[in-house]
């Protein structure tokens, strides 16, 4: 755990990395808080039908010994891969916690992925058995016959009676909470997170069970020196992604931090705000478009809200959110970098630093991270390049999974390339500039999206905004944005013209944008970042029809 000694720079100077050779996850964040504190409230699982539901650290210890004894009588064995096709829920921890204590392969997935998306996924990865619900189970019985290994599935609300099927808790509760977990290396693969392949297939990120401590020197840091004596934690984010289930619940877990889990349709800010009060919740990761969204709220402080820290991560966080979430939450928002395959890497601690609007932060204790070149060697300070991590590093995936092309690309001369443009600063301070594929090139100029749509989000009509590159003959791209308007407000030439001048006056000439489009919705990455991509996809086909 690292200890608050003053300042950032004794920190990250003391810290060294003690992983032992021999760790499972499951059990250090279920057995362990078990042993040491087994009526400690572990989770709440907030249900507006049903009503709540309380687990203690000894309730997941003995119902994820009994779902492992399930596992392996139904044929899973060590490596095999599991897949969980659930929200935030206790059956989704369980299933992640029971594979690693028998050593299996779990395997996160969204519940909102269609047919395609899931096909993929668990024909790459070979999954023998799969835990889901009835809402999820069409999907999978129409891609059955493209899933050979698929032995087994594992149905959380019952069994229809469907050859292959099981009632996940009539066979849970049938089991015996006595169970010996298997003695794991730190470097056995414990998960396989997918990326969200922006471009081709998405790739399976393999991460072993040392990953757990990886995350937590950043996590406690962006924490505000995570745990606290009051602390409890939720997010808006789903337990299929690295930032759920890593950032949030498995590392809050390692410190016998109580959970919320809740399962949303959608995100409501309204609603995110009432069950943070109601639950009493201290600590929360949110992506900056989630806290925007907020922004449209009236007396937010009216809720009753009391955090004690916000983490923030996902696209940068401008002064203006910064500003709005220490007036209207009471807390300095800490922002956080990291991606599916190296995690937590850079990030703010308002504690004991300096927070920059704007600037991702600095690494994380343990973490060696500089901005190279196409070559592999580090740039000085002031100058853009690829955001790069030192190998080896604790956190760093093993592999993707049966791709052993991609895992070899993903370095150079001993680093890990992230696929990030970004810049350090004098003080060493990282700013992230865009996604490679992101970045704007326009009359000579490379120009990072995220600044130009924090601008545009200082307007006062403007709830959210996006801006892309589309093609033009003199400046090789033009800027173009997207704008999504509070209530209350029309997409107008005069608010066009507007919008442009206030970009030219807060930031500069070259980054207005030229070309203006008011829209009802934007696409978003079920962790809510703007699908870009999407964008520039649809302008380009606009522009060859």
């Amino acid at each position: 755990m690292v200890t608050n000694l003053g300042s950032y720079e004794k920190i990250y100077q003391a810290h060294t990395w003690d992983i032992p050779e021999y760790f499972n996850m499951g059990v250090d964040v279920c057995d362990k808080q078990a042993a040491t504190t087994p009526d400690k409230l572990a989770l709440i699982v907030v249900d507006d039908e049903t009503g709540d539901t309380e687990y203690r650290f000894s309730d997941l210890r003995d119902l994820s010994n009994q779902l492992a004894n399930v596992l392996i009588s139904q044929g899973l064995g060590r490596t095999d891969r599991l897949g969980i096709l659930l929200s935030q829920s206790a059956e989704a921890a369980l299933s992640h916690i029971a594979a690693w204590k028998m050593g299996g392969i779990s395997i996160p997935l969204f519940t909102l992925f269609g047919e395609d998306a899931l096909r993929f996924r668990l024909q790459n990865s070979g999954a023998k058995m799969l835990v889901t619900d009835s809402l999820n189970l069409a999907k999978i019985e129409a891609i059955r016959a493209d899933l050979p290994n698929l032995e087994r599935i594992l149905l959380v609300d019952g069994n229809q009676g469907t050859d292959g099927v099981v009632d996940f808790w009539a066979e849970v509760k049938q089991a015996s909470a006595r169970f010996k977990p298997l003695e794991t290396k730190s470097e056995d693969p414990a998960f396989i997170v997918y990326t969200s392949g922006t471009t081709g297939n998405p790739k399976g990120a393999l991460h072993a069970h040392r990953t757990l401590f990886g995350h937590l020197t950043g996590m406690e840091l962006f924490h505000d020196f995570l745990p606290q004596a009051d602390d409890r934690m939720w997010t808006p984010a789903d337990w299929a992604w690295i930032a759920g289930l890593m950032n949030c619940l498995m590392c809050s877990w390692h410190h016998g931090v109580t959970n919320l889990a809740y399962r949303a349709k959608k995100y409501d800010p309204q609603a995110a705000l009432r069950l943070m009060a109601k639950y009493k919740v201290r600590n929360i990761f949110m992506p900056p478009t989630a806290l925007n969204l907020m922004r449209s709220v009236e007396d937010i402080p009216g809720f009753g809200v009391n955090l004690r820290t916000i983490a923030v991560a996902g696209e940068p966080m401008g002064v203006e959110l910064l500003d709005w979430a220490r007036q209207h939450l009471g807390v300095t928002c800490n922002e956080f970098y990291g991606q599916t395959e190296c995690n937590l890497i850079i990030t703010n601690c308002q504690k004991i630093m300096a927070v920059k609007p704007g600037s991702m932060g600095k690494p994380a204790p343990g973490h060696q991270i500089a901005i190279i070149d196409n070559l592999g060697h580090v740039l000085p300070p002031g100058e853009e390049g690829q955001i790069a991590v030192k190998a080896p590093d604790p956190v760093m995936l093993l592999e993707y999974w049966d791709n052993p092309k991609a895992t070899k690309e993903k370095y150079k001369n001993g680093w890990l390339l992230t696929g990030d443009d970004g810049k350090m600063d004098a003080d060493g301070y990282f700013w992230f500039v865009g996604r490679a594929d992101d970045v704007i090139t326009s009359a000579g100029y490379r120009i990072g999206p995220g600044e130009i749509e924090d601008c545009l989000c200082t307007h006062p009509a403007v709830s959210l905004a996006a801006a892309i590159g589309v093609p033009d003959p003199v400046r090789t791209e033009a800027i173009k944005v997207f704008i999504l308007l509070k209530p209350g407000y029309r997409g107008t030439e005069q608010l066009e013209h507007e919008i442009r001048a206030h970009v030219k006056t807060r930031l500069s000439p070259h980054e207005y944008p030229r070309l203006i489009e008011f829209v009802d919705n934007l696409p978003l990455t079920a962790t809510n970042k703007i699908k870009r991509k999407d964008l520039r996809d649809a302008e380009l086909k606009k522009m060859n029809e």
